[in-house]
């Protein structure tokens, strides 16, 4: 016998049905409307909240990662998953944390700013639905 990665979860057809499906297209929709806003915020306005617009853009780009970690389903972009998500968690929580205890360095909405207020809060239950669902796909080894 080979020693092979086997998955115990969620293989590539899983993904592209039902719960996992809809979780990619969530973090799909998500990515590009953080990325585009994001990027948008820096050409334009960037001397207005520096740090609030840059960390709008990188939020983007993490759930871009994420989505295409997601849809790919091997071992290695499950990797790539989890830290993607681990990363949205932990920022979605510290700056959402921040425009709270100090809404003057972030005077116009992010991404994670209070939590994801300004996208119904998706950012802060997407990571805890991202984490289940990497939790019920992990790859098992032989």
């Amino acid at each position: 016998m080979a020693d092979r990665v086997r998955t115990s979860g969620a293989t590539g057809a899983q993904m592209r049905h039902g719960p996992g499906r809809v979780l990619v297209a969530v973090y799909a929709v998500l990515g590009l409307s953080a990325t585009v806003r994001g990027a948008y915020q820096v050409l334009a306005h960037f001397d207005e909240a520096p740090l609030a617009y840059l960390l709008s853009l990188f939020a983007g780009l993490v759930y871009v990662v994420a989505t295409v970690a997601l849809a790919r389903s091997t071992p290695a972009s499950w990797r790539v998953a989890l830290a993607a998500v681990g990363v949205e968690l932990v920022g979605v929580l510290a700056v959402g944390t921040l425009t709270v205890l100090d809404a003057a360095d972030f005077p116009d909405g992010t991404v994670w700013g209070h939590y994801g207020r300004d996208y119904g809060w998706v950012p802060l239950v997407l990571p805890l639905l991202g984490l289940a669902w990497l939790r019920r796909t992990r790859p098992a080894t032989r």
